[in-house]
């Protein structure tokens, strides 16, 4: 039995955008998820046009769990099986943890960590019972650390990397694999939403571009690989934690990360 529909998280720009080009170039049916429901629509307009593949857009929010509950339903009721779920959907807020809006803190913990987890629940259920499916969760290096001034951030992501890795270990033998990806700076919205656009880490470190990330996460995932670190550098910045000592770690964390207005 072939893989045929991919669904998308935070398909209307950055590594999701592209992610979901490559998935329609592979051949794959595709459903949209993004809150911006005119990216969407032009996204799948040139998806179908170019691979004449089904596309289907569903503008939402994911951090509410009821129009998670929807999105399942609709799918189930369309006879539209979900064999690859890309949980790509993700935002941060940089400052200080005391001076961010208790309402940011909360939807980046609802959106990283609860939505992506309740995904996975509902369609990775489904795929045990086919015997069939792979699952591609977008992390960061930021997960390998702590992150002053993004500490929900980072938290986030070191809980993707750990769930996947676990979910990983016991789907083995089901025919469901699950792989994460822990790109680093990515040229995307991401910087300017989160607030990060003017630290010194973007400054001194080199920034991938969108499809070179997408581009590997997804190879990683067809292959069914556990893990992946874009770049070279990247995969250098994630020993960092185990050779550097704790202190002088958050030290270098705390200078490179220290928004800068």
């Amino acid at each position: 039995m072939a893989l045929t529909t991919a669904l998308v998280t935070g398909a209307s720009s950055g590594i999701g955008y592209e992610i979901s080009k490559l998935l329609a170039e592979q051949g794959h049916d595709l459903v949209l998820v993004a809150r911006r429901e005119d990216r969407l629509k032009q996204l799948a307009e040139f998806l179908q046009r170019e691979y004449k593949i089904s596309v289907r857009v569903v503008a939402m929010d994911l951090t509410q769990i009821s129009q998670i509950k929807q999105l399942y339903r609709t799918l189930e009721q369309e006879n539209i099986p979900v064999d690859i779920l890309v949980n790509n959907a993700g935002l941060g807020h940089s400052g200080p943890f005391t001076a961010t809006d208790a309402a940011d803190v909360l939807q980046e913990i609802q959106l990283n960590v609860v939505a992506l987890t309740y995904l996975t629940k509902l369609f990775a259920t489904d795929m045990v019972k086919r015997g069939l499916g792979k699952i591609l969760n977008i992390a960061s290096v930021s997960g390998f650390m702590p992150g002053p001034y993004m500490a929900v951030y980072n938290a986030s992501k070191a809980y993707v990397i750990s769930f996947s890795e676990a979910l990983r270990v016991e789907l083995k033998g089901t025919g469901v694999s699950v792989t994460v990806s822990c790109p680093g700076p990515t040229s995307s919205e991401f910087h300017q939403l989160a607030g990060t656009a003017g630290s010194l880490f973007l400054k001194i470190l080199p920034t991938m571009n969108s499809a070179q990330v997408a581009r590997i996460s997804v190879s990683a995932m067809q292959k069914r690989k556990v893990l992946v670190v874009p770049g070279t550098l990247n995969k250098l910045m994630t020993l960092s934690p185990r050779i550097t000592p704790r202190a002088i770690l958050l030290f270098i964390l705390k200078t490179l990360m220290k928004p800068r207005r």
